[in-house]
């Protein structure tokens, strides 16, 4: 057999999560899945956040992150700008 790697463990749970959500209320012999609109989007949620980071997508470095964080808030100044410019011309 061969070890869990946490790429495949977050695989795996990503997978069991999205179906949990896509499934929504099943009987499956003697388990019974009912998670409820809330327990579905969280499932989805999450699930989907697994898979991000099994593929690596998530794994973002601090560096990537500052970098994301300024260019988020320099596309907001410029659109708080031009919606201004839209309301005053």
């Amino acid at each position: 057999m061969t070890d869990l790697t946490p790429n495949s463990t977050f695989l795996i749970a990503g997978i069991v999560f999205i179906t949990i959500a896509v499934i929504g209320q099943s009987k499956l012999g003697f388990i019974e899945i009912n998670p409820g609109c809330f327990g579905r989007l969280l499932a989805l949620f999450i699930g989907i956040s697994s898979l991000l980071y099994a593929l690596g997508l998530l794994n973002l470095s601090t560096q990537s992150l500052d970098l994301l964080i300024t260019s988020l808030t320099e596309q907001i100044k410029q659109g708080i700008s031009s919606i201004n410019k839209l309301l005053q011309g």
